[in-house]
């Protein structure tokens, strides 16, 4: 039958109606899902009914049930939220505030340091940095660097903090990262994101051993994102033989990780005895990555706003908690309407699926001459004919913080109304990357 997502509220809703066994109970359940949905529509409309679209909201019930099921698929191990799929000041003391999680996974150095100074104490910089202004402020001084934590993955990255220091003496928090990628057949076959070169037990003991003989510095810890399993979908709309065939590599993947990263942790930590934490994981892969032993705490973010990207997957059920609305400008005819902008495409390579989606009402879709345009964007569907110049058609993003690269404030909506409004990073001025 027709299953929504968790909690009783609509993410993912399958029509497997045709298929199954008992079509008048399946088409109950996506009655139940379609009514639902069509109520948090009538919600949000309220909410806003003051407010000019655009607009973005997080729908704060959604967000905190998302909260809860990460802690609970951790199961017992802290989880550090990771900025880039937040990128609000606000919801990230809100969702810290929260029993579970500790810590925050930055994505630029300039980042970590403005969260720092704002008093965020736990900062794990994910990715390496050229930024040789912010590492002489960091060297600087004392509170950023007790803050702040650096990746490394290469000597080279080393040497150019030392020579970046301008004078400043203090000590730099050093995380190594693992390459985590699935390679057959001999290396000839390789899946995964292209990170980190280091991939062996040697590998990283050796970069581990030059960390700590060089003044200045402290490995305090490691990290390894398995992207492939925590960042890809495992039951594609329509495409079930592709979805096999992910399940079985991401099977593979997690079992040959398990084992390799253990053997990491065991050989940085014959160099490092002190080792503070051994981060892994990404929303989707939470609860296998907790499962391992050598982790002790996983990081995840999108879980948090449930864009569309993560409807996709097997392994948990989500609300989607943020949206953007854009307003109804044009009726260029029978089952077409015009909404202003909605061209918000992610990053990543390009494809439908990296286009917002028309959320709700539900029954639009694009046109597929134009799709979502940059100043306009026409959809087409029955429901167009109910929509009034002026009515908000609400959209999901395909990626979950880059949609507060197009709003510099989100709505916070509880129940029916707005109680707060909060500016993301671009409202505060700030835009990393």
């Amino acid at each position: 039958c027709g299953r929504a997502a968790g909690n009783g509220t609509p993410g993912r809703v399958e029509d497997l109606s045709r298929s199954s066994p008992y079509p008048a109970v399946a088409a109950l359940w996506q009655a139940a899902a379609m009514t639902a949905r069509a109520a948090d529509r009538t919600r949000y409309n309220r909410a806003t009914a003051h407010l000019d679209a655009p607009i973005a909201i997080v729908d704060l019930e959604a967000f905190d049930a998302n909260a809860d099921d990460l802690v609970r698929r951790a199961a017992g191990k802290p989880v550090r939220v990771a900025s880039k799929s937040v990128r609000c000041r606000a919801l990230l003391e809100r969702v810290l505030a929260r029993p579970g999680f500790a810590g925050i996974m930055s994505y630029t150095l300039a980042e970590s340091l403005w969260l720092a100074r704002a008093g965020f104490e736990d900062v794990l910089l994910a990715y390496p940095s050229a930024d040789r202004g912010a590492f002489a402020e960091l060297a600087a001084d004392p509170k950023l660097a007790a803050a702040v934590t650096v990746m490394v993955d290469d000597h080279s990255q080393l040497e150019l903090i030392d020579a970046s220091r301008a004078g400043g003496r203090e000590e730099i928090r050093v995380c190594l990262e693992l390459d985590t990628s699935l390679r057959m057949l001999g290396g000839r076959v390789r899946i995964g994101a292209l990170r980190s070169p280091l991939r062996s037990p040697a590998q990283l003991a050796e970069l581990a051993r030059s960390v700590a003989r060089r003044p200045g510095f402290r490995l305090v810890g490691l990290m390894a994102y398995e992207g492939h399993v925590a960042g890809v979908g495992d039951a594609v709309a329509g495409r079930p033989l592709r979805s096999r065939a992910i399940r079985l590599m991401q099977t593979a993947a997690r079992k040959e990780l398990a084992v390799r990263r253990a053997e990491v942790v065991r050989a940085v930590r014959a160099v490092a005895p002190e080792l503070e934490f051994v981060n892994g994981g990404g929303t989707g892969s939470v609860q296998h990555t907790a499962a391992e032993s050598a982790v002790t705490e996983i990081a995840a973010g999108s879980g948090l706003y449930v864009p569309r990207l993560f409807d996709n997957y097997t392994s948990f059920t989500a609300r989607p908690a943020a949206l953007f609305a854009q307003p109804v400008v044009r009726r260029p005819g029978v089952g077409v309407v015009t909404v202003l902008g909605g061209g918000y495409p992610a990053s990543g390579a390009a494809g439908a699926d990296r286009s917002p989606v028309p959320y709700l009402p539900e029954g639009l879709r694009y046109d597929p001459q134009e799709g979502a345009g940059e100043v306009q964007t026409p959809l087409l569907g029955s429901p167009a004919d109910d929509l009034l110049i002026g009515d908000k058609v609400w959209f999901r993003h395909a990626k979950a913080g880059e949609l507060c690269e197009r709003f510099d404030t989100l709505h916070l909506v509880e129940g029916d109304r707005v109680t707060a409004s909060v500016p993301t990073y671009r409202g505060e001025g700030r835009t990393f990357l």
